[in-house]
C-alpha cells in the first residue's frame, strides 16, 4: 500500500506542470545631474563627467559633441590654473608672505612697472601664439595623432604626437606618468579633472561678481565672512540682493 501511493505521488510530481521561469533583467543606474532626468540619447554615459546634462540638446550632432568635449577640456584646465592664479597669491599676500597685486590690478600693475613690455605688443604675440596652439589642437581632432607625423614641427613633433586620444597628449603634459594605470584608474583620473575643471569655471564666475559686487578679491571676502559670519554675506553687500 505504501509502495503504491509512494508511486502515485512520483506520478503526480512528474505530470504536474512547471511554472514558467522568470529572467530578470536589472538595468545599472547611471549618475544623473538630477533625479529622475533622463539623459539624451547622444549622452550614453561614455564620455568622462557625462551626467546626462544637456537641456539645449547642443549635443546632438556627433561633430559638434566632439568639439564641445574639447572645449570643455580646455576651459576648464584654464579655469583651474586661472583660480589657483587667484587663490595662492591672495592667501599669500592676507598672511604677510608675499605682497603680490590682486588679480584683477595685476595686469595693469605690471604695465606701469619699469621695463614692462608694451601692452599691444604681448596682445599680438598671445594672439599669434594661441592661433598656432588652437590650428594645431583642431588638426588633431580631426586626424588624431596626425600633429606627431615627421616634418609636421620643425622636427619637435614627436612631442606632439600624443596618446592617440583628443584631450590628453601625455608625454611632457604627464610629467608624473599618472596616465600609465590601468584604464579604470584613467577613467577616475578623466573623471575627476573634468569635475574639478566645471568647479573651477563657476568659481571663476564667482570670483568676477564678489569683484564687481565688493571691488574685492574672494580672500580678501572670506576671511572678512569668516570674522562676522552673520553681519558680512553676500546679502550684506549692497549689490547681490540690492533690497537689503
Amino acid at each position: 500500500m505504501a509502495f503504491a501511493l509512494q508511486k502515485l505521488s512520483a506520478q503526480s510530481a512528474v505530470a504536474r506542470p512547471q511554472a514558467p521561469k522568470r529572467s530578470v533583467v536589472s538595468a545599472v543606474a547611471r549618475d544623473s545631474w538630477a533625479p529622475g532626468a533622463k539623459a539624451p540619447a547622444h549622452l550614453n554615459g561614455t564620455l568622462a563627467g557625462d551626467f546626462g546634462f544637456d537641456p539645449l540638446n547642443l549635443g546632438a550632432d556627433a561633430d559638434a559633441l566632439k568639439w564641445y568635449v574639447q572645449a570643455e577640456l580646455v576651459h576648464g584646465r584654464t579655469a583651474m590654473m586661472a583660480v589657483a592664479g587667484v587663490l595662492i597669491p591672495g592667501l599669500l599676500t592676507k598672511v604677510g608672505v608675499a605682497n603680490i597685486p590682486q588679480w584683477y590690478e595685476a595686469g595693469d600693475v605690471y604695465n606701469k612697472s619699469e621695463g614692462a613690455i608694451p601692452f599691444n605688443t604681448l596682445l599680438i604675440i598671445q594672439v599669434l601664439l594661441t592661433q598656432f596652439v588652437e590650428l594645431k589642437r583642431w588638426e588633431d581632432l580631426k586626424n588624431p595623432g596626425s600633429q606627431g607625423e615627421p616634418g609636421s614641427f620643425l622636427g619637435l613633433e614627436g612631442s606632439l604626437k600624443g596618446t592617440g586620444e583628443n584631450g590628453y597628449p601625455g608625454g611632457l603634459f604627464d610629467p608624473m606618468n599618472m596616465a600609465s594605470g590601468s584604464k579604470a584608474s584613467l577613467d577616475d583620473l578623466k573623471l575627476k579633472e573634468i569635475k574639478n575643471g566645471r568647479l573651477a569655471m563657476l568659481a571663476f564666475i564667482g570670483f568676477a561678481a564678489q569683484h564687481a559686487a565688493t571691488g574685492k578679491g574672494p580672500v580678501d571676502n572670506l576671511f572678512e565672512h569668516v570674522a562676522s559670519p552673520w553681519t558680512t554675506t553676500f546679502a550684506s553687500n549692497g549689490a547681490s540682493v540690492p533690497f537689503f
